[in-house]
């Protein structure tokens, strides 16, 4: 006996195309929640509003990904328990994050690889890492309906 279930919401379509989750073999990915959070930081602009932050010194000519394109692949891995920057070698090919990130699986080019996200882990500078908590205090204060009057972070070591 075979039981349907439909998904209790729809997930986000990839340029023009429609995704539908099954499990019935193809190309798999290991992380389909990956979707859904490549939604919500689309909805935010988080990678978009935080590339913005970081100045880009690379010849505009020879760009391959921009600064936000690397920014959302990083922190999706990292939301998703990879926490090493060298998993992307792998990550970078796989369906579930390309279409987090706005690719289409097959089509469209891959995500970028390990070297390419060490190299912008120690780009910003300290003014851009202010800059960006900066920013990310702001995205917090906006999901209320009236900012909070005060933010206490609880940062542990």
């Amino acid at each position: 006996m075979i039981e349907n279930t439909l998904f209790p919401f729809s997930l986000p379509s990839v340029r023009r195309k429609k995704v539908t989750a099954a499990f019935d073999g193809g190309r798999l990915t290991s992380d389909g929640g990956v979707i859904l959070l490549g939604a919500v930081e689309k909805s935010l602009g988080i990678a978009a509003r935080l590339a913005r932050l970081i100045s880009d010194p690379r010849n505009p000519r020879l760009i391959t990904h921009s600064v936000a394109d690397i920014l959302r692949a990083r922190m999706l891995a990292i939301a998703c328990g990879y926490e090493d920057a060298d998993d992307l070698d792998h990550l970078r090919t796989d369906p579930g994050f390309k279409l987090a990130c706005g690719r289409l699986p097959d089509s469209d080019a891959d995500l970028c690889s390990q070297p390419t996200i060490s190299r912008w882990e120690n780009q910003p500078d300290l003014r851009a890492v202010i800059r960006m908590s900066y920013a990310m205090i702001d995205l917090y204060c906006a999901s209320y309906p009236v900012a909070p009057r005060s933010v206490t972070l609880d940062i542990d070591d």
